[in-house]
């Protein structure tokens, strides 16, 4: 429901079990909190019925239950008891519902009244009611048979319904001194029963007549169920309103649970007041613990945002200071072009080398195609030569001197190849020298192009050597040795030319030596010009230091005189007054005396005037020493700072 519709004083038609009626309300600074006792329930079964069913043993504590939830919490008994509002002065004290009685809480009447859309007088809806009043009533250990539904009496009548009130408000308060009619209809509209006004009193001295039974016995079945609702609330583990402080979640913003937190601290300090407190630590203490958990995260994320805005600050801080992103990226942009020539010139070179070793291969692979071919035509003329030995008719001793000429021919062979072997294995030894000496020659290369490059060597070069490159490469695909290496002449102008540079910069470097040497002694000329000038200030400002003690004494003297001449004047002033008065007693003679006395008078006035003249002149003076002290010092500061200036 709505918080208009708790608030409201009047139930609509339709809904005649509106949850306002269900749950005990307390009105605190305009607002509703719910409050419940639950310290003596620890668990509850699913089922109301299973739960008062005959030796199950929770219904003998179940009026127990319901008493103390009444003396458990003081926000759940009776306002119409004498006692509501008041501290109680023993343990038994009972205190009231928070139930409004009598006509604060009595539905409007007259022509505002609704009609009950309850089917009341069909005979099936009868039965059902007595159904579930007869169930309802067995649960809570009421002791009633249906034969006593069906022919009720008004005394039966008047058992049940208190007895029902009181399940629905513990607290409400029953006077057995008065009659069942006086205390019907205000219990009904306490407990804003919809339809009170169409029940009328004179129907309860008969209440299983005809015409008062359907809408006493909806009365009844009303009642059973806020019974229900009421169980049914109270089992509601995860209901806020309950307001239950172990349930509070760590990090909450539900109204409720802040009321929950603020009555447990109120409930506390109370008893901790009676207690004979003042100060209330241990409850402060839980109560800011409660919401220190509730603000750790927003703490944390508040932290978290401040080292975030600090680091962009920081950022934002190093972004102006530092130049622009502009400048930066130009020389970026230098070094790279810078960078690419270097690496354009790289690439030429190996490039070169590629194409250069591309046809050494090419070579390679002619010569071996050339010296297949050679060998297939040697077998091809071997084999001639075998056919034709076969087809020639030779004499033994031809034989014998062929197969003697063929066994030298064949020592001579195996001679030979054994020479080529040996050479070919020199040849290879030979290339793998000459390949890493080539490779180390490259590395020497390319560690001078580097040295070249870091000292900014390459072309174009500063005068007068422009028209020279230092630039070497190596050609190691060439056959002739005096193309190996592809540049100009080492001993005539490499090396002339580095001893050039390498000279010129020793030059350089002892002018920049001596530059140095010259500025830090005029740096040191011009620290010591900076001491002197710092004794004189320190020297001025003992002469400041010494003249304002002295004004300070002289203020301070002149103040002493101008209280002694204060003094004097007023005694003067007392004994003038005094000598009038001696003058209007004694007469005229004393008149010579009086106009002593006031050329005294006079003259201290005077001499006040000129002590304070003198003072206001030597105030004056110190001011103006002072000032033009200041002046002189700023001059000097001024020439010391051109001065440095001027060096720097």
């Amino acid at each position: 429901m709505s918080e208009a519709l708790r608030r409201s004083t009047m139930q609509p038609a339709t809904d005649i079990y509106g949850k306002h009626s269900v749950r005990p309300t307390n009105a605190i600074n305009g607002k509703e909190s719910i409050i419940v006792c639950y310290a003596h329930v620890t668990s509850w079964p699913s089922s109301p019925y299973t739960l008062f069913a005959p030796g199950s043993g929770f219904r003998l504590k179940y009026r127990a239950f319901w008493l103390s939830v009444a003396e458990c919490n003081p926000l759940l008994q009776s306002t119409s008891k004498p006692n509501y509002g008041r501290t109680p002065l023993t343990n038994s004290s009972r205190r009231g519902s928070v139930w409004t009685g009598g006509a604060s809480l009595a539905p409007p009447s007259g022509s505002q009244t609704f009609k009950d859309p309850r089917p009341i007088r069909e005979r099936s809806y009868q039965s059902k009611m007595k159904q579930e009043i007869y169930s309802w009533l067995q649960a809570t250990e009421f002791d009633i048979s249906m034969q006593t539904l069906s022919n009720i009496t008004g005394k039966d009548y008047r058992t049940m319904f208190q007895h029902l009130v009181v399940i629905v408000d513990p607290g409400y308060p029953f006077d057995s001194r008065l009659r069942f009619e006086d205390e019907f209809q205000p219990a009904l509209k306490a407990l804003r029963y919809p339809f009170a006004a169409q029940i009328d009193n004179k129907w309860l001295a008969a209440p299983g007549s005809m015409h008062s039974w359907p809408a006493l016995l909806a009365a009844l079945h009303w009642l059973v169920e806020m019974g229900k609702a009421r169980l049914d609330y109270l089992e509601s583990e995860d209901d806020p309103t309950l307001q239950i402080v172990d349930r509070i979640p760590e990090e909450f913003s539900d109204p409720i649970h802040h009321q929950a937190l603020a009555f447990e601290y109120f409930s506390e300090a109370y008893v901790a007041f009676f207690h004979g407190a003042d100060v209330f630590h241990e409850q402060d203490k839980a109560l800011e613990a409660s919401y220190a958990k509730k603000n750790e995260k927003v703490v944390g994320d508040l932290e978290d945002k401040k080292a975030l805005l600090a680091r962009g600050a920081g950022e934002l801080d190093e972004l102006q200071s530092s130049k622009a992103p502009l400048e930066k990226l130009q020389k970026i942009r230098a070094c790279i072009l810078d960078d690419r020539a270097k690496f354009d010139d790289v690439l030429h070179r190996l490039e070169s080398r590629k194409r250069q070793l591309t046809e050494s291969v090419a070579r390679e692979k002619a010569e071996l195609a050339a010296r297949s071919q050679n060998l297939d035509q040697l077998k091809a003329e071997h084999e001639k030569l075998t056919e034709v030995v076969k087809v020639q008719n030779l004499t033994p001793e031809e034989v014998i001197r062929m197969n003697t000429d063929h066994e030298t021919l064949a020592r001579n062979l195996e001679d030979l190849k054994y020479k080529i072997s040996e050479a070919r294995k020199t040849v290879m030894s030979l290339e793998v020298i000459t390949t890493n000496r080539g490779a180390a020659a490259e590395e020497a290369l390319d560690l001078y192009g580097n040295i070249l490059s870091a000292l900014g060597l390459f072309p174009p070069l500063p005068p007068p050597f422009e028209n020279i490159d230092l630039r070497l490469e190596l050609n190691t695909a060439t056959a002739n040795p005096q193309q190996l290496l592809l540049g100009s002449d080492i001993r005539k102008v490499i090396k002339p030319t580095l001893s050039s540079v390498a000279e010129i910069k020793r030059t350089e470097r002892a002018d920049v030596e001596s530059e140095r040497i010259k500025v830090d002694n005029e740096l040191d000329q011009l620290t010591l010009e900076c001491e002197n000038v710092d004794e004189e200030v320190r020297e001025i400002e003992k002469k400041v230091m010494s003249l304002n003690e002295q004004a300070d004494d002289l203020r301070d003297a002149a103040q002493q005189e101008s209280m002694v001449s204060n003094a004097e004047a007023a005694r003067l002033e007392r004994e003038l007054a005094h000598a009038r008065t001696a003058a209007l007693s004694s007469g005229m003679g004393v008149k010579s005396r009086l106009q002593a006395l006031q050329f005294d008078y006079r003259e201290q006035i005077a001499k006040v005037s000129r002590l304070k003249d003198e003072t206001i002149r030597a105030i004056a003076k110190n001011s103006n020493e002072i000032g033009l002290f200041k002046e002189e010092v700023s001059a000097q500061l001024r020439r010391l700072r051109d001065f440095v200036e001027e060096g720097n």
